[in-house]
């Protein structure tokens, strides 16, 4: 009971708020850095490999990369299972991504969604950066975002490239 008491009362993560410094290993070595990306609409989603909602998310993703990637959007992939960098080519290949997708330990994930390690981190998180490098949403595996995930994916990615209503920002949930 006291914990779940605590995890209720646990502050959300701010947003907006500025995207941290952070830069990701991919599998081949070569690093993505978050900061490489300013100027750009960022969807950036922490992911476990073997999640099928992971996959969902990171194949719909692609859809966007494609249809918005030419007016400034880039969506990025973090896996945070273990042995995350021997899963990710395949991850990749299997998915057809031609987008980043890159590892990192889990409690760097917490870190950079303002998520404490006391707590179970729901995958997938997604991200949105504005082209300032401004966190403008955040949303957390078990939100009702993912309940018509394209269309709410489309609705943030449109609005922060500046082709639409500005939908209300997301600030993280208690079932992050």
């Amino acid at each position: 009971m006291a914990l779940w008491l605590l995890a209720t009362t646990l502050p959300a993560a701010d947003v907006p708020r500025p995207a941290p410094a952070a830069s990701f290993r991919t599998p081949t070595g070569a690093t993505v850095n978050l900061a490489d990306y300013k100027g750009k609409v960022v969807a950036l989603e922490f992911l476990i490999t073997t999640c099928p909602a992971c996959q969902r998310c990171s194949g719909l993703l692609q859809k966007m990369q494609t249809e918005f990637g030419s007016r400034g959007f880039q969506a990025i992939g973090v896996a945070t299972n273990d042995m995350a960098h021997m899963l990710v080519p395949d991850y990749v290949k299997q998915l057809g991504l031609s987008y980043p997708v890159a590892y990192a330990p889990r409690e760097k994930a917490h870190e950079f969604l303002q998520i404490p390690l006391m707590l179970i981190m729901y995958v997938p998180q997604l991200v949105f950066i504005d082209r300032q490098g401004t966190i403008r949403a955040q949303f957390g595996g078990r939100d009702n975002f993912f309940e018509n995930e394209e269309v709410n994916m489309r609705k943030q990615i449109e609005s922060l490239l500046g082709g639409g209503a500005r939908p209300a920002s997301k600030k993280g949930t208690k079932s992050n």
